[in-house]
């Protein structure tokens, strides 16, 4: 806890940010974490709530009170210890996480919960600053190799934790970079690729070897998004080469929108124009898909959705709407019938107070064709919610006119042909079936094959993947050691 009557004391103060029309002319982060006194006026919020059900509300069970209470009283290096304890990358969970323990804080029952990921994001910036963060090789060696297919958060945390125990770990991506959606995914403006860089040079100080532009499968079948491989490896190749295998390979094939008019050109999965465009920014590679001057519509109202609203901002887009299927969720939470669990209320980001019509309650009837294969403007219709069936509500269709329609509906699966390729057995989901209950948790069904992450959860958040990533590792050193020293 931070100061015994500090919640009584002292209002919540959120990250400030850069005004719209300045952050609009670039892609660079504009979030600033706070100040020393702030973060430990922030930290003295931090009640003696007896029960910090903030813990569990964390997937990575991060010790919250703990660092709160270091962070209060000025022990910046002794919180960032505490932080790294149960989490590998908060400079990624600090920035990113939609922060699922601040809905679990007690004070949020009836005030404004604590900051804890403008705590966390303060704790570990901080910890970069003053030359804390350094590499942790391991003592002596194991003479074990893994392989770790998929450089996403959940196979760099899984890669961390058994370089740190001696293993040589060799992280596979087909990408030209590393880090999986973190890397290609998400906007700089939520996450600059200077923080995914620094991690990695620490991993490779550690012993983690990277291979990129690898394809791991089979050469003759999909590959999923983003493949920039040059190379191949066979799933054959890595059983024989490798002590362990751990496929966390995330979640890749998007959901669709099976509705007339879907081929049209200007129609795009989100990730066909977040990843040009990332790699636009990184690497000067033209994005050949520009909405500057033209009509965006955004399906989906996630935060993929909105990372397309805020690039399509960015790029000067005359305007852009967003449609949710869902009706509209209430301003503020029920907080008798949902805390200390994930809320149902309106979720609006920063991209969205940059500029964009929302409209919810709107399925999406047809693209129209302007005669040359182009996507000119979308049919869509109001549609009502009774005991959980959707219905179209008579006279409601409209149009909107549309030069670009980007689908954010999420993703249904991972690759199938990589889990096939292995001989991975899928659950009803199409995921890779593995346990975390019992004996052999993350284990496949094929011999010292284990999966982590979104391959084997299904599509979900950073800090989900971290923890799945921790975990396996544990079950990996395990499997190979007969015994393991890594926390789960």
């Amino acid at each position: 806890m931070g100061k015994p009557t500090g919640f009584m004391e002292f209002d919540r103060l959120s990250e400030a940010y850069d005004p719209v029309e300045q952050r609009l002319k670039h892609y660079k982060e504009f979030v600033h974490t706070l100040n020393d006194e702030d973060a430990k006026t922030q930290g003295a919020r931090c009640m003696d709530c007896g029960i910090p059900f903030c813990n569990n509300g964390c997937p990575v069970n991060n010790i919250i009170p703990d660092w709160n209470d270091l962070v209060y009283r000025g022990n910046w290096k002794q919180a960032l210890e505490v932080l790294h304890s149960t989490n590998n990358f908060p400079d990624f969970t600090g920035r990113i996480c939609p922060a699922p323990c601040e809905a679990a804080c007690t004070l949020g029952i009836n005030a404004a919960p604590v900051g804890i990921k403008s705590i966390e994001h303060f704790i570990i910036d901080k910890g970069w600053e003053m030359g804390w963060v350094v590499p942790q090789p391991p003592k002596a060696k194991t003479g074990k190799k893994i392989a770790v297919v998929g450089s996403g958060p959940a196979g760099l945390a899984a890669a961390q934790q058994l370089a740190r125990v001696g293993h040589a770990v060799t992280v596979f991506e087909k990408s030209d970079r590393i880090g999986g959606l973190l890397g290609y995914g998400i906007p700089d403006f939520k996450l600059e690729k200077t923080v995914i860089d620094r991690r990695v040079a620490q991993m490779e100080a550690e012993g983690v070897s990277f291979k990129t532009k690898v394809v791991v499968g089979s050469k003759d079948l999909p590959a999923g998004i983003n493949n920039d491989a040059v190379e191949f490896v066979s799933a054959e190749q890595l059983k024989k080469d490798f002590d362990a295998v751990i496929v966390a390979a995330g979640s890749e094939v998007p959901r669709d929108l099976p509705v007339p008019g879907r081929e049209l050109k200007g129609t795009y999965a989100a990730l066909e124009f977040l990843i040009p465009q990332n790699k636009e920014v990184q690497a000067g590679k033209t994005n050949p898909i520009n909405a500057k001057g033209r009509h965006v519509i955004v399906i989906g109202g996630g935060d993929t959705g909105s990372d397309c609203v805020g690039t399509s901002n960015r790029q000067g887009a005359a305007s852009v709407t967003q449609f949710e299927l869902m009706p509209m969720p209430p301003e503020e939470e029920n907080k008798a019938l949902t805390w200390p669990y994930w809320p149902y209320k309106l979720r609006t980001s920063s991209s969205h107070d940059e500029g964009c019509s929302r409209d919810f309650a709107v399925a999406t009837k047809a693209l129209i064709d302007d005669g040359k294969g182009n996507v000119k403007a979308l049919k869509a219709v109001r549609v009502e919610w009774k005991d959980g069936k959707m219905s179209e509500v008579a006279g409601s269709e409209f149009e909107l006119p549309a030069d670009l329609v980007f689908l954010a509906m999420g993703f249904t699966n991972p690759v199938g042909s990589l889990l096939e390729a292995f001989g991975i057995e899928k659950d009803n989901r199409g995921n890779a079936k593995a346990t975390t209950d019992g004996d052999g948790c993350y284990a496949t069904n094929v011999g010292k094959v284990f999966a982590a992450g979104d391959v084997r959860r299904g599509q979900s958040l950073v800090v989900w993947a971290i923890r799945e990533g921790r975990q396996c590792a544990r079950e990996v050193d395990n499997f190979l050691m007969g015994s393991t020293t890594l926390p789960r």
